[in-house]
């Protein structure tokens, strides 16, 4: 049995194998996937499984303690490990640190979703929240759309901004920060959102004639980044249906208060990635608004830890 720590995965990994190997994963079969959630106030507990169709097994169990950054030393805000089991045996094949695959897997997830959604030229990023995710997913969507050259930030507190903005200088970019989250919103050509947020914060009124929007942060039932509006101006598109519809609050409460409905989501990766092979691109016109929800579901893991498995075996040479 492999261990890949998180500085290991770090090292092994960049955002074109990550992306191509989310890409690939959804050109076959959809695979099982299931997850059990724990909270005690804003703490969670969170297990996710998944199952490729005679492939490889995963399971990823974190927790998630929002106020462990703020303490002193400061923690990481995610910690855990996943599991990747041999689909021929059985047996276990590597434990990988689990915070380490959430990063390259969610903002993977972001800029694929992106890469097939957002227009090619888009020039402004604003990235909203400013947490443990919103450093690499600036970094994902930057290696998919390259034209971005700047990088407005919108955060309820200004020194996190700030430290994420220095972070981010050897990006080559022009970063500002906002003076709210609103006047961010209506700059960004790609609005990434990485929050806690469980009232909406991003309001669709804002939104540019042809932006796309990454919707990153909500994962439980009562979480919700995006206002009814947002749903009402863009064309709607998740990663995973089983992950987001009846899952997480960003569709859940619209769909139950009638605002949207199931139907209005126009597809998955399961569904995009295909077409796009095939030389569909579901962009559509110009001054279209695209919107994505990420819920990163365990198949995403797994994925994710595949690639980390086959770049630790390559350098290994085994």
């Amino acid at each position: 049995m492999i261990v890949i720590d998180s500085d290991t995965v770090h090292e092994l990994m960049d955002w074109t194998l990550a992306i191509d190997a989310l890409r690939a994963g959804h050109r076959g079969d959809r695979p099982a996937i299931d997850d059990l959630l724990m909270k005690d106030a804003d703490r969670a507990l969170l297990v996710r499984a998944s199952w490729v169709p005679g492939g490889a097994v995963g399971l990823k169990a974190v927790t998630v303690f929002p106020e462990n950054p703020g303490r002193q030393p400061p923690l990481p805000a995610v910690q855990g490990q996943f599991l990747l089991f041999d689909g021929e045996r059985g047996a276990v094949s590597a434990v990988i640190d689990g915070a380490a695959i959430t990063a390259w897997k969610t903002a993977g997830d972001s800029a694929l979703g992106a890469d097939l959604l957002a227009r090619p030229d888009v020039d402004c990023l604003a990235m909203i929240g400013a947490g443990a995710m919103s450093e690499p997913l600036v970094r994902a969507h930057l290696s998919v759309r390259p034209s971005i050259r700047r990088i407005v930030l919108g955060n309820r507190t200004r020194a996190r901004a700030e430290g994420l903005a220095g972070r981010l200088v050897d990006t080559g970019r022009t970063v500002e920060i906002a003076d709210d989250i609103d006047t961010a919103v209506a700059a960004g050509d790609v609005i990434s959102v990485a929050t806690m947020a469980r009232v909406p914060i991003i309001r669709g009124a804002l939104l540019r004639p042809g932006a796309h929007v990454d919707l990153v942060g909500a994962y439980t039932p009562d979480m919700r980044e995006a206002d009814d509006d947002v749903f009402a101006r863009g064309r709607l598109f998740v990663d995973a249906r089983e992950t987001t519809l009846h899952e997480i609050g960003e569709l859940m409460i619209p769909l139950a208060a009638g605002a949207i409905r199931e139907s209005d989501v126009e597809g998955d990766l399961f569904d995009l990635v295909p077409a796009a092979d095939a030389g569909s691109a579901a962009r559509g016109a110009a001054d279209e608004i695209t919107v994505y929800k990420n819920g990163g579901g365990a198949h995403l893991d797994l994925m994710t830890a595949g690639a980390i498995h086959h770049a630790w075996l390559q350098r290994h040479r085994l």
